[in-house]
């Protein structure tokens, strides 16, 4: 049976210019069939058929009243959510959303390279990385620490780039669980570039299919 995903792009604020390469590396992976939109009636539709919602850089208030509900009782009943970069900027109005994904983006210094730490690489989103990774992006801050409430995979590592405001623990990639279902977020991918990157993109197949394999391997462990 071919995995489908339902990729979801709105944006009601800041847009990025690199959410159609986003949606075009996922496509090419092969490994779902994609139903990208920004249609919100498309949340309030039933979602059972979808392995995992992918919020790909969204931003600002996205979801009806009924999207929400839905969204909500997907998740609960085993469906997979994907938060990627901006997802973090998304319905700050409601706080189930918060609780989902982990913490809310509060700022960001200037694009730039930097270094993130691998800390966790028993996940498939982070197993084929090196301990250290050389990355650019904006990394987000956060106005809470989610240490403790989720899982972290991978913090920034603030002494390698300018500006940064968490400090040493700085969690930056992490997954967590949500009823029956699982929650994947990453925070890097700002630039239309880093779907280009393999390893970023196999970061993302990896935390995909993580979060979609709630509903398909119901069993598997965390």
């Amino acid at each position: 049976m071919t995995t489908r995903l339902l990729i979801y792009t709105r944006t009601t604020d800041y847009r990025h210019d690199s959410i159609p390469a986003a949606v075009e590396a996922v496509r090419a992976l092969g490994d779902f069939e994609v139903d990208a939109t920004e249609d919100p009636a498309a949340l309030e539709a039933p979602l059972e058929a979808y392995a995992a919602v992918v919020f790909l850089s969204t931003s600002g208030e996205v979801l009806t009243p009924a999207g929400r509900e839905r969204l909500a009782g997907y998740v609960e009943s085993g469906g997979g959510f994907v938060g990627v970069h901006a997802a973090a900027c998304t319905e700050y109005a409601w706080p189930y959303y918060g609780e989902l994904l982990g913490a809310r983006f509060a700022r960001h210094p200037e694009f730039q390279p930097g270094r993130a730490v691998v800390e966790d690489r028993g996940h498939p989103a982070t197993r084929h990385l090196p301990a250290v990774w050389d990355f650019t992006d904006e990394w987000y801050d956060f106005r809470t620490n989610p240490r403790g409430a989720v899982r972290v995979l991978v913090r920034a590592d603030e002494a390698s780039y300018d500006g940064g405001g968490t400090g040493e623990d700085h969690p930056l990639v992490w997954c967590r669980e949500q009823g029956a279902g699982r929650v994947f977020y990453t925070a890097l991918g700002h630039a239309e570039e880093a779907y280009a990157e393999p390893d970023f993109v196999a970061h993302l197949r990896g935390g995909i299919g993580w979060a979609g394999g709630a509903r398909l391997w119901p069993t598997a462990a965390m």
